[in-house]
């Protein structure tokens, strides 16, 4: 059963454990190692001993990925149409724009924007597959205008398959683990070498991205996914019912609410008991509830959003948008009782690859902005230049840069 505490263990309760990424680690380096030596050798290894493959190459053929869409379930199919056009028109939403300005006389300032060459989205396919990710991570990309889209994925699943080909992404590759991120960090014959690796995946894959970012960008290192629900009042069987759809995950993730009301507490313990006698998944989200979860009285509204603004979470959701201003850190927030975090899952719109473990105190969730490059432009004209010469040359001779300070008076010599 969900414990309910007070507000003095809130601490305790919200204290994230600290991901064994060095033990990761130490499994993964002498792969990457491997993989940036021997190529597409080691990566065909490794992909046949923990990725069950068995083509003699780890590139999916597109006839495979056609004949998955065909297979496809009209409602699947329709689901995915469903999906993708909310994820599409929200990635356009956050997409940059180029833009100039003139800031004074014959000093134009601006920039452009270029989409990234090649990128890989790594598509989870453990206890859960997870063709929903592939929505996340390629539609997105596809908006921004990456012109080589791949898709990795350790085992074959016909979902995730067919909604490649539904999106018309034919790179798509049956690697997995710390080999996938690293054939796409260093490049081999087979595999394009990616500008930036996004997707969550287990924690040898946050280990490999960890080692290798700066070889290769990345979105973020992924821990145990988290909601922070909070409320005053509201329908029990619903809260509980949001609580359990994080705690299925994984039986790491954690699914806090935290209320100013006793009685609703009770009710969410109750019922979350209930739900979880018939839920399929019952064991892993039992074990999630009652060893990372809890129901936390909290004395005030401000005191639980001050701790939710502590504690970052990935998901946070509150009862109403006048919350909002008071909301600094979260990864995506989910608004009233009718917007419940398995809508953002699917298809809602906004990503659901979300910083965890803190790390929205930094950054949102994956963004089309991710796929691209803002780069700024500059351009002077003559008696721009010669209105900002001493302040040039000040500075570059403050800074013993003797060259700067030339390379600009020269432009001026008669």
């Amino acid at each position: 059963m969900i414990k309910i505490v007070d507000a003095g263990q809130v601490t305790k309760i919200l204290s994230r454990k600290a991901a064994r990424l060095g033990e990761a680690e130490a499994v993964v380096k002498p792969m990457l190692e491997a993989v940036k030596k021997r190529g597409d050798a080691a990566v065909l290894e490794y992909a046949r001993q923990f990725d069950g493959l068995e083509r003699k190459t780890v590139r999916v053929p597109e006839s495979e990925l056609a004949a998955a869409a065909q297979g496809l379930s009209p409602a699947f199919k329709a689901a995915v149409k469903t999906a993708a056009a909310n994820i599409r028109a929200y990635a356009k939403l956050q997409l940059p724009t180029p833009k100039s300005v003139t800031v004074s006389p014959g000093l134009k300032l601006g920039q452009i924007v270029r989409p990234l060459d090649t990128v890989a989205a790594y598509i989870p396919a453990g206890r859960y597959p997870l063709p929903s990710t592939l929505l996340m991570t390629v539609i997105p990309a596809q908006v921004a205008g990456v012109a080589n889209i791949c898709v990795t994925s350790p085992r074959v699943v016909p979902e995730i398959y067919g909604t490649a080909s539904l999106l018309q992404v034919p790179n798509v590759f049956q690697i997995g683990g710390a080999q996938a991120i690293a054939a796409f960090a260093y490049g081999t014959k087979t595999v394009p070498r990616a500008d930036r690796i996004v997707g969550p995946g287990n924690i040898y894959v946050a280990a490999a991205k960890k080692l290798l970012a700066g070889e290769v960008g990345i979105d973020f290192i992924a821990g145990p996914t988290e909601i922070l629900m909070i409320a005053e009042d509201g329908n029990p069987a619903w809260i509980a019912a949001d609580m359990l759809a994080q705690a299925e995950h994984d039986t790491d993730a954690s699914a806090v609410l935290l209320t100013t009301s006793k009685q609703l507490a009770l009710a969410v313990q109750s019922e979350i008991d209930k739900q979880l006698s018939t839920l399929t998944t019952a064991k892993t989200a039992r074990v999630a509830i009652e060893k990372n979860s809890a129901i936390i009285l909290m004395d005030s509204v401000d005191e639980a959003i001050e701790v939710a603004n502590r504690f970052a979470p990935e998901h946070l959701s509150i009862p109403s948008a006048a919350w909002l201003k008071k909301i600094r850190h979260a990864g995506s927030v989910f608004i009233g009782p009718h917007s419940p975090e398995a809508a953002g899952d699917y298809a809602s719109g906004p990503n659901h690859v979300l910083p965890t473990s803190g790390a929205a105190r930094l950054r949102g969730g994956l963004s089309a902005a991710d796929y691209v490059k803002v780069i700024s432009t500059q351009e002077l004209s003559a008696a721009a230049l010669a209105k900002l010469t001493p302040a040039v040359t000040t500075l570059a001779r403050a800074e013993g840069l003797e060259a700067h300070a030339r390379s600009v008076e020269a432009r001026r010599a008669k």
